[in-house]
Order: structure tokens, then C-alpha cells, then sequence
């Protein structure tokens, strides 16, 4: 029965080692994201940054990606499409992911 249980808290440990990686990759993929769209708005420096951490805090109104996504789109408005903007959510996700494992 021990390696049993062994089996399984090295499971629940690698699940819960998996969520957390997700979730500092899609804050950090927001972070990129804002910071991409403040460009678009002319914004930079300090006021770059606030409108970066508000999209990060846009993540938690409800699960998955369309809160993000309506909050930059809305922001943007005709700056950029729809598939634009879900492009470089991909395209951010990737490089969210590649700064994370170089920290680690």
C-alpha cells in the first residue's frame, strides 16, 4: 500500500506543481499582453505598467481567456482586430512560458 500512496502524492504534488506553473504563465502572458496594448495606446513608463497590472487583474472575473481578451479588445477599440489581439495572446503565451522556465 506505501507505494501506492507514494504514487499518489507524487501525483497530486506534479498536479499541483503543473496549476501553479499555469497560472504564473497566463499572469505573466496578461502582464505582456497589457504592456503590448499601453504601446498601442501611446502609454508608457508608470502608466504602461498600472494598465499592465490592470489587465492582469481583469483575468480574475471569471475562468479562461474572454475576460482578458474583452478588457484589452474594449481598451484598444479600432487599434487592433479581434484576431490581432488573440494572436499575441498566443504568441505571449509562448514567451510567458520560455521566461518562467529560465527563472527556474
Amino acid at each position: 500500500m506505501t507505494t501506492f500512496d507514494d504514487r499518489e502524492n507524487a501525483f497530486e504534488n506534479k498536479f499541483a506543481h503543473d496549476e501553479q506553473m499555469k497560472f504564473k504563465a497566463e499572469a505573466r502572458r496578461n502582464k505582456l499582453l497589457g504592456l503590448w496594448a499601453a504601446g498601442l495606446m501611446g502609454k508608457s513608463g508608470d502608466e504602461a505598467a498600472a494598465y499592465a497590472k490592470e489587465v492582469v487583474m481583469s483575468d480574475f472575473e471569471e475562468a479562461g481567456d474572454e475576460d482578458v481578451f474583452r478588457k484589452v479588445a474594449g481598451d484598444l477599440g479600432d487599434r487592433a482586430e479581434a484576431a490581432t489581439i488573440r494572436a499575441k495572446m498566443v504568441e505571449l503565451m509562448v514567451e510567458a512560458k520560455r521566461q518562467i522556465m529560465e527563472e527556474n
